[in-house]
């Protein structure tokens, strides 16, 4: 028998068991997520429904067709003869044509603005995937990059505790170097324990948003700040940006412009409306309860309908001053969303250039903590420092690494919730994100 094939499975499943996977980088993250997160599949749904508020609202403006038939069978009695079978059967068809009717029309004027409001939602939830993505991939960097700082802080302690014992079991040293050491080793220890829960649970909320359990991330620990200039270089021109291209803003607007067309609508209880009516009838067996003997009739009709509103019981007026009501909340509303806005890219800018200043500030600490570090060392080894100094030396500088980190990652939602508070965060954002993180 030929096994060369066989050989051939065996070495491709191989090689490719033993090729290293690539890791998932921030886009691949994404994708998956646009497929499997819940709420952006919500939200998506949310679109679709809203887009049949314009058929719906134009429904009112087209003709209705209504078929209506009977089929009947009478007997009769009249106690002067025989009873009689009369057989009834009729069928009406009957066509509606409004020709004015003002609430129908502002309905129709409504859900074209109703759509205009859902394509700005479904805008504002996939930035919100955007940022919740990018928030969650960038909280497991962080966090692995803190579990790999707790690891490398603790193996720099074990060996200052090992040295210490030493030093103590020589009588270089006192009882009171080693126990320092201890003590720091074991808090060592217990910081590498939270820091590898919090990686843990940090890729657990990647995965409710991508339903799959990120394995393998990249890894980074600085990104060149260079490669992200804000688009407008003073907090002003993002403000008026903002106030032109919020998408929550535009919402807000929207709803406020659904509730001035409600005032029109209930407002139009009170006109006339006039309808083109159509109707064909074909009756059989008609008036046989009566003359005991039915008769056949074809009717076809066609005119216009004129109804006017008299009096209501005061309900539309009630009504009408409803809808004020909520159009001057609306309004309010409104001019809240509008402050609020302003606060968020207030904030985010800042976040923006004083975490970029902090960035810049942290690079200088860990190179000035790191030559801290080597000094300490160095008058360690020539007796003019003791192990406490190099456990601080040390500290500070694992401390000054960590932060750094952690100031680039913010540094870089800061810049994409600035982008999205001004109503211009898209993909392509997370694009150049991704590449700076390779």
């Amino acid at each position: 028998m030929n096994i060369l094939p066989y050989i051939y499975v065996v070495l491709i499943v191989g090689l490719t068991l033993h090729t290293p996977l690539k890791a998932a980088d921030l886009m691949d993250i994404y994708r998956d997520a646009l497929e499997q997160d819940a709420q952006y599949a919500a939200a998506r749904a949310a679109h679709r429904a809203a887009q049949e508020k314009l058929p719906q609202g134009r429904a009112g403006l087209l003709p209705t067709l209504t078929l209506s038939g009977i089929r009947q069978r009478q007997l009769i009695n009249t106690n002067r003869g025989p009873e009689v079978t009369i057989d009834r059967f009729g069928l009406t068809i009957t066509a509606t044509q409004p020709l004015f009717r003002m609430e129908n029309w502002v309905a129709y004027e409504q859900s074209k603005i109703q759509v205009m409001q859902a394509d700005s939602q479904f805008i504002i939830a996939a930035q919100d995937l955007i940022l919740r993505v990018a928030q969650a991939y960038l909280d497991i960097l962080i966090a692995q990059f803190d579990h790999n700082v707790a690891e490398n802080q603790k193996k720099a302690i074990s060996k200052q505790l090992e040295q210490a014992k030493r030093n103590f079991e020589v009588g270089t040293s006192t009882i009171i170097d080693a126990n320092e050491a201890q003590s720091r080793f074991d808090l060592a220890v217990s910081e590498e324990i939270v820091a590898r829960n919090t990686l843990e649970v940090s890729k657990r909320a990647l995965q409710k948003i991508t339903g799959r359990y990120p394995d393998k991330l990249a890894r980074v620990e600085e990104i060149d700040l260079d490669l992200f200039p804000l688009e407008y270089t003073n907090l002003q021109d993002w403000l008026s940006v903002a106030d032109s291209n919020n998408l929550t803003i535009r919402v807000q607007e929207s709803v406020y412009e659904i509730a001035k067309k409600e005032v029109e609508r209930v407002r139009a209880g009170h006109y006339p409306t006039v309808d083109l009516v159509a109707l064909y009838s074909d009756q059989e067996g008609v008036g046989g309860s009566i003359t005991g003997r039915g008769i056949d009739l074809t009717s076809k009709q066609i005119g216009i309908e004129f109804n006017v509103p008299i009096f209501s019981g005061f309900s539309v007026q009630s009504r009408v001053r409803e809808a004020l009501a909520n159009q001057d909340k609306v309004r309010q509303d409104m001019e809240n969303t509008r402050r609020n806005a302003e606060l968020q890219v207030s904030q985010q800018y800042l976040n923006v250039t004083n975490g970029t200043a902090q960035v810049k500030a942290l690079r200088q600490a860990v190179i000035s903590s790191q030559k801290q570090l080597e000094s300490t060392e160095l008058g360690q080894e020539v007796g003019i420092r003791v192990e406490v100094d190099v456990l601080n030396a040390q500290q500070l500088h694992f401390s000054a690494k960590r932060d750094l980190a952690r100031a680039h990652f913010n540094l870089l939602m800061s810049r994409l919730r600035l982008k999205a508070e001004a109503g211009e965060l898209d993909e392509e954002d997370l694009v150049q994100i991704n590449e700076a993180l390779q």
